[in-house]
């Protein structure tokens, strides 16, 4: 069953306490895509780059079972982010973001994408998101979106039509707080679910997940305990793809709440490979045993 992930596809300067590193492969859509076609395939990425997009991604994902056909190519530089974590790396600066590429983006599906069954609208303005949902004609399809703090302030009137035609929304936990407009994340989950999804998840970085389902289901998931982190970017992106890689893995079109559980549990999995280096390069190098160990070992610590 087809997966079509849409978002950002960016270049990302990073530094932390410890290295700095430039030209990496960076996006909501990369992360989730590559993340996704960890557990499941065909996954298809859609998407725009510039000029100045290092080939050596491009061959990276494609080494890695993603599609790039709806990859779009422009004459304009690349979407890139250049940001600092510091000592807790929770906290993090901004230092420049250049739009680029996606100043003008209108989404545009490929036809032979446009009847995938999964569908992924990782973090990108709110009216792409509606446009890749407007185009996407498969008749039972599960659809998943992500956001950020910018599109609750600037487009916060686009963002709940989206909530209103999406099956889950993934969001974090400042942003949860922020949209629902209360600090008790289990009122800002049931406050979301209202809103339109028909299942939400709340991501809390290194402390793991909330669930929450139909008619009051909910579930709690912790993380990875994780010795040395190195790079937090696109780790709640790649979470984001598990999460959808799982489902499909099983053709869950129509999950059951068993189902959402095993999916957030796989997808915090899959987010501490991400944690554990620069940008993409520990998550591309884990295989399906090493995911499988560390699943195993998870599910041990979590039980009593």
């Amino acid at each position: 069953m087809k997966i079509l992930v849409g978002g950002s596809v960016a270049i990302d300067n990073v530094k932390t306490p410890v290295a700095d590193e430039s030209n990496l492969l960076g996006g909501s859509a990369s992360y989730a895509a590559l993340a996704a076609a960890k557990l499941s395939s065909p996954v298809h990425l859609l998407g725009i780059i510039g000029n100045d997009f290092p080939q050596e991604h491009l061959e990276m994902l494609g080494k890695n079972g993603v599609d790039l056909s709806g990859l779009e190519r422009s004459d304009q530089p690349s979407f890139t982010w250049t940001g600092e974590y510091h000592e807790n790396m929770n906290d993090r600066t901004t230092h420049n973001v250049a739009i680029n590429v996606l100043e003008h983006w209108q989404v545009k599906v490929p036809a032979g994408l446009a009847d995938s069954q999964f569908v992924v609208l990782a973090n990108m303005a709110p009216i792409n998101q509606l446009q890749m949902l407007e185009q996407c004609t498969a008749a039972e399809k599960y659809v998943v979106a992500d956001t950020m703090d910018l599109w609750i302030t600037v487009a916060n009137e686009e963002l709940h039509e989206v909530l209103k035609r999406i099956d889950l929304l993934v969001i974090n936990e400042g942003e949860a707080r922020e949209f629902a407009g209360t600090n008790n994340l289990v009122l800002a989950g049931e406050r979301l679910l209202a809103k339109g999804p028909g299942v939400v998840v709340v991501k809390l970085g290194e402390f793991g997940a909330l669930l929450f389902g139909p008619e009051g289901a909910f579930f709690r998931c912790g993380a990875w305990p994780l010795r040395e982190l190195a790079d937090p970017t696109g780790a709640g992106d790649t979470f984001l793809g598990g999460l959808i890689g799982t489902l499909a893995s099983e053709g869950a079109t129509s999950p059951t709440f068993a189902q959402l559980k095993q999916a957030v549990v796989n997808g915090s999995i899959l987010a501490s490979f991400t944690c554990e280096n620069f940008s993409t390069k520990s998550l591309e190098a884990a295989d399906k045993s090493q995911f499988s160990d560390r699943l195993a070992e998870f599910q041990e610590l979590s039980r009593w």
